[in-house]
C-alpha cells in the first residue's frame, strides 16, 4: 500500500513537472510593428459559442489582430447569427469595412458545424460563406481556418494562421525540437537531446521534419515522422552531414556532406538511398534550399566571399544571385518563387534582407544585429527568423515590406532554428 502511494506521488510529481515545462516552453508573441493602414472589421461572437468550453471567436480575433493588417471594432457581447442578414449600413456607421457573422449549430452527436459569412459593408455585398464541422476540442483549429478565410477574402492572399512552426529550444544543457501552431500555442516536443539539434526542415506535406542531430557525437541527418515519432537516418557518411532541404515533391533531400573533402552539395532520397553529388566546387558550398522553380539556391565562397548562387537540381553550371555587399548567406525562396530572403552583413550587423528576383532590388528588413535562419510563411507575406534580445535567442517575424513585426519568446530559454511549415488545405 505504502509502495503504491509512493509510486502515485512520483507519477503526480512527474506530471506536474511536465505541465510546468510545457507552460515555460510556450511561445508568447508580442506585436512590435503594424501595417500603415489597417482594415477595420467587426468579428462578433458566434451564436451558441457559450456552449463550448473554449472560444472560437477569440482565436479568430487574435489571429487577425496579430497579423498587423486589421483593426477590430468592438460591438459588445451580442452575436450576429450567420442566418441573419447584418445591418451593413450600421456596420459602416461604426467605421467598419467588413463584418463576419457566425453560428455554431449543434449536430446531435456532441459535435457542431461552424457556419459563417463575410460581408463587404462598403460594397453592400457578401464576400463568401463556409461551414466547418468541429468537435469542441477543435476550437483553435477551426478558429485559425476562419481567420484564414477572412484574411484571404480581404487581402487577396492566402492566410497562414492554420500552419505550424518548428524551432529548437536550448535550456541549460538540454535541447528540444518543438512544433507549435503559428501563434505559438499547442507546443509539443518532437525530440529531446543533450546534444545540439539544428536545421529543421518541413516536408512539403507537413508530415515530416528533416534535421541534424549530434546525439551520436557527430552531425547526422534524420527524417522524423511527426504523427508516429518514427525516425530514419538519411545521411551518416564520414565527416559532416548537414543542412537538409526537401525537394518540392518530398521524394529527395539536398544535403551538404564532407565525405569527399570540402563541404559540397549532394542529393539523396528521402529514405537515404541514391546519394549523388550535385556539383564540383573549389570553395565551400552549403545551406541549400530547393526552390519550386527546380533550382537549388545555396551559399558558396567560391568567388572569394560568401554569396548566394543557384544551380539546376539536375546539375549543371552555378549562377550567382546576390551582388550587393560582400556577405550574403542562408537563402530561402518564397513559395511563389518571386522573393529571396537571406542574411546580409550590413555595417557589421547581420540582418534579414529580401531580394525581388525579377528586378534584383534588395531591401534590408530588420535593424537588429545577429539575425539568422530566415523562413517564409506559406503565403510569402511574413518571414520568421532567429535573433538576439537581451542576451538570449528569440524568434521574430517581419513582413516583406518591413512594416509588420512580431517577437516570439520562450520564458527562460533560448529559441533558435525556426522553420515555418507548409499550408495544408
Amino acid at each position: 500500500m505504502i509502495k503504491s502511494l509512493y509510486t502515485f506521488r512520483l507519477f503526480l510529481a512527474g506530471l506536474l513537472a511536465s505541465l510546468a515545462l510545457s507552460a515555460h516552453a510556450q511561445l508568447s508573441i508580442e506585436i512590435t510593428g503594424a501595417g500603415a493602414s489597417r482594415f477595420p472589421v467587426i468579428i462578433p461572437i458566434f451564436e451558441n459559442e457559450g456552449r463550448l468550453p473554449q472560444s472560437v471567436t477569440d482565436v479568430v480575433r487574435a489571429d487577425l489582430e496579430r497579423s498587423g493588417l486589421f483593426t477590430l471594432i468592438d460591438t459588445g457581447p451580442l452575436p450576429m447569427p450567420e442566418s441573419v442578414m447584418p445591418d451593413l449600413a450600421g456596420v459602416r456607421a461604426r467605421g467598419a469595412d467588413a463584418v463576419l457573422t457566425g453560428s455554431l449549430i449543434p449536430m446531435g452527436d456532441g459535435r457542431y458545424e461552424a457556419r459563417f459569412r463575410l460581408f463587404d459593408a462598403q460594397k453592400q455585398q457578401e464576400l463568401g460563406a463556409m461551414a466547418l464541422p468541429m468537435s469542441p476540442a477543435q476550437n483553435r483549429l477551426v478558429g485559425h481556418r476562419i481567420a484564414d478565410f477572412v484574411y484571404e477574402k480581404l487581402t487577396g492572399l492566402p492566410g497562414y494562421f492554420a500552419t505550424r512552426v518548428a524551432y529548437v529550444i536550448k535550456s541549460g544543457t538540454n535541447f528540444e525540437l518543438q512544433v507549435a501552431d503559428a501563434d505559438g500555442m499547442n507546443a509539443a516536443t518532437a525530440l529531446r537531446s543533450r546534444e545540439p539539434i539544428i536545421s529543421p526542415a518541413w516536408s512539403p506535406d507537413g508530415q515530416r521534419l528533416a534535421y541534424v542531430s549530434f546525439e551520436q557525437k557527430k552531425p547526422i541527418i534524420y527524417v522524423h515522422t511527426l504523427a508516429t515519432g518514427q525516425r530514419r537516418v538519411v545521411a551518416n557518411f564520414k565527416g559532416s552531414n548537414s543542412a537538409p532541404a526537401w525537394s518540392p515533391d518530398g521524394s529527395q533531400l539536398a544535403v551538404v556532406l564532407t565525405k569527399d573533402g570540402l563541404s559540397q552539395l549532394y542529393v539523396v532520397g528521402a529514405d537515404g538511398s541514391g546519394v549523388r553529388r550535385l556539383a564540383q566546387s573549389s570553395g565551400i558550398d552549403t545551406e541549400p534550399f530547393w526552390g519550386a522553380d527546380g533550382r537549388i539556391y545555396f551559399t558558396s565562397d567560391r568567388g572569394g566571399s560568401p554569396q548566394i548562387y543557384r544551380i539546376p537540381a539536375s546539375g549543371g553550371g552555378a549562377e550567382r544571385v546576390t551582388y550587393d555587399g560582400n556577405y550574403n548567406v542562408s537563402p530561402r525562396l518564397s513559395f511563389d518563387g518571386k522573393l529571396l530572403a537571406f542574411i546580409t552583413r550590413n555595417a557589421g550587423r547581420f540582418q534579414v534582407a529580401v531580394q525581388d528576383l525579377a528586378t534584383r532590388q534588395t531591401t534590408i528588413l530588420t535593424d537588429s544585429a545577429r539575425d539568422e535562419s530566415p523562413s517564409f510563411a506559406p503565403n510569402g507575406r511574413m518571414i520568421l527568423y532567429a535573433t538576439d534580445s537581451g542576451g538570449r535567442g528569440v524568434l521574430s517575424a517581419v513582413s516583406t515590406d518591413g512594416r509588420i513585426r512580431q517577437r516570439l519568446t520562450v520564458q527562460a530559454a533560448d529559441v533558435r532554428e525556426p522553420a515555418w511549415g507548409p499550408q495544408i488545405r
